[in-house]
């Protein structure tokens, strides 16, 4: 229950910290042309050198990634498929980013560019494979220590035998 609130209340002030960083408007005297061709905004980073181009990437891997690990918390089961925990948050970060792209559309001096939702989606999944899994085996080994009590009373209660029935009555007449 704690993991669960701390996750919804990180998750909320995360995506608060986007929309700062990403609706604001931009003083720009001018705008480039909305990049709606996949991987090419990556390729013409590239041309501008590796340490540019690392920034870049960089930026839009790291912007929504956090949710990759928010998502699970704020969901809160421990016991859950690993890979449907990882499309659902994967699909979930797909559609944030979507939305903050749509979004920016409204926003003087901002652009859309596809390359970003491709960028913050696979920081959502790089960050939820890395940290996930591991995080929930541990929690599950925390919580399964906190259990043995209760399960070793019903072992207890299972080997007095079983519980005795009482036979139906039919209704008279």
């Amino acid at each position: 229950m704690v993991v669960r609130v701390a996750g919804f209340l990180l998750l909320l002030a995360h995506l608060l910290l986007v929309a700062w960083l990403t609706l604001r408007p931009r003083d720009v005297a001018w705008v480039t042309a909305p990049n709606l061709t996949p991987l090419a905004g990556i390729r013409s980073d590239l041309v501008l050198g590796p340490a540019e181009a690392a920034r870049r990437i960089a930026d839009g891997l790291l912007l929504l990634a956090p949710l990759g690990v928010l998502l699970p918390m704020a969901d809160g089961r421990l016991t859950v498929s690993p890979w449907a925990s990882l499309t659902r948050t994967a699909a979930a970060g797909a559609l944030v980013s979507l939305a903050v792209e749509l979004l920016q559309t409204a926003v003087p001096g901002q652009v859309v560019d596809v390359d970003s939702v491709l960028l913050n989606t696979t920081g959502v999944v790089l960050a939820h494979l890395l940290l996930v899994p591991a995080a929930r085996a541990r929690l599950r080994r925390r919580s399964g220590t906190a259990r043995g009590s209760s399960s070793r009373r019903s072992r207890r209660a299972a080997s007095q035998g079983p519980t005795p029935t009482i036979p139906r009555v039919g209704i008279a007449p």
